[in-house]
């Protein structure tokens, strides 16, 4: 069964002007990037606040660098080599001219990763994490601090300990920033696998119904089949035969009342068959065969209706020392039973023997004649005997068929107990 796939989508959806976050988690992380290039632009305007054209530098610098973070590029590794670059340049090229403070060198790179994190895989991010460790290093080592913009003294400001703090908590930062996008991430990505596994589940179930109707369909087609020819070729031939003997008694009936008679005494007979013909074909309608007798009296109400019906009187031993599930008393009886119709029908045998028994963990059941026989190899496609291989497979049993032209024939299941289990 082949299911159509659906791709998951990236994590935002696009459109011309802005982000659309499609969970709260990303819209978290959307609110945080604002709030970190807000924080930005505070300290490079108003600590301290001072018009200039430094001053326009540093604003164009950082809304150069919110505005391009409106549209991510997702599909073209080159347009995202050029993307990152862009945002390099933006951040290091005002921050060496001594234009940008490391404070918002410090924020425009978390920014930067957080961006990558949505770009590239692990790889790549893991490289934009170390080129943005690496670049704020650079910044704050070649650049000489004030010592004013502190709370401590000059030499604490300018000591390599504060330095080295700095480095190390911006470095822990950008790791945080990664392992925390990356776990939004996955759990995005695993809720968007569950949801297309349930969208296939679904689909799955509405194709598994249709097969099953179409099954239905063609189970039913069958089986009003096998009721038409069961009804042509039992019911219709009785009942053609009792109009021809019900002529042949008015035919007679004022010159040789003798032989009227006897036509009528034949058609009388003829329509007992076919009271007993509609007694089991109703029979083998019914869902339940059995209506809560035994498997033995099942069978041997079989064989009394086979009696009366072919003058045969049929042996039978029957030995079941335990009680049957339903499933397979009914399987078993139907497969008795269409024995018995095939016998019926087609064998002209004289002596019949059925046996069901239990030996050294297995049920047996045989059925056996002493009529024509057949060749098996040219009677494959009998409705009936397919029925009965169909319920044996259907009870994990082994189903036998011997039988040659003028020897009869012999129908044998065989099933381990140890499959009684699964019932």
């Amino acid at each position: 069964m082949k299911i159509p796939m659906v791709l998951p989508q990236s994590p935002l959806s696009w459109n011309s002007s802005m982000v659309r976050f499609t969970y709260p988690s990303f819209r978290l992380l959307l609110y945080l990037e604002w709030l970190l290039l807000a924080t930005a632009v505070f300290m490079e305007v108003l600590l301290p606040f001072q018009l200039s054209w430094w001053l326009l530098l540093r604003v164009f610098a950082i809304a150069t660098f919110s505005l391009i973070g409106l549209r991510l590029p997702m599909v073209k590794l080159e347009t995202k080599l050029l993307y990152t670059t862009l945002e390099f340049v933006l951040i290091l090229l005002p921050a060496t001219e001594h234009i940008l403070s490391p404070r918002s060198v410090f924020l425009l790179c978390l920014v930067l990763v957080m961006r990558s994190c949505l770009i590239f895989k692990q790889s790549g991010q893991l490289i934009v994490l170390g080129l943005s460790l690496f670049s704020y290093t650079t910044v704050l080592l070649s650049r000489p601090i004030a010592p004013e913009n502190f709370m401590r003294d000059k030499v604490i400001a300018m000591s390599w300990d504060w330095r080295l703090s700095n480095i190390l908590l911006f470095g822990l930062t950008l790791v945080f920033a990664l392992l925390l996008i990356n776990a939004l991430l996955a759990e995005r990505q695993s809720r968007e696998q569950l949801e297309i596994a349930h969208q296939q589940l679904e689909m799955i179930n509405q194709q598994l119904c249709q097969y099953a109707l179409r099954i239905e369909d063609q189970a039913t087609l069958q089986e009003r089949n096998r009721i038409a020819r069961e009804i042509h070729d039992g019911l219709g031939h009785t009942l053609a035969a009792q109009t021809i003997q019900i002529n042949n008694t008015l035919l007679f009936w004022q010159s040789n009342n003798d032989k009227a008679l006897t036509f009528l005494k034949q058609a009388k007979q003829q329509g007992a068959e076919a009271l007993l013909e509609i007694r089991r074909s109703l029979s083998v309608l019914r869902s339940n065969p059995l209506q809560g007798q035994s498997l033995k009296s099942a069978i041997e109400k079989l064989l009394t209706d086979f009696q009366q019906t072919t003058g045969i009187e049929p042996s039978c031993k029957i030995d079941l020392p335990q009680t049957l599930p339903t499933e397979v008393n009914t399987a078993l009886y139907r497969i008795v039973q269409e024995s018995l119709t095939n016998i019926c029908k087609h064998a002209q045998a004289t002596s019949v023997s059925v046996g069901l028994l239990v030996h050294a963990g297995m049920i047996h059941l045989s059925i056996e004649d002493n009529g024509k026989g057949f060749n098996p190899t040219q009677n494959t496609t009998g409705f009936g005997l397919q029925g009965m291989r169909e319920r044996a497979v259907a009870l994990g049993a082994q189903l036998n068929l011997h039988s040659q032209l003028g020897t009869g024939c012999c129908i044998s299941v065989s099933l381990p107990l140890s499959k009684l289990l699964v019932f």
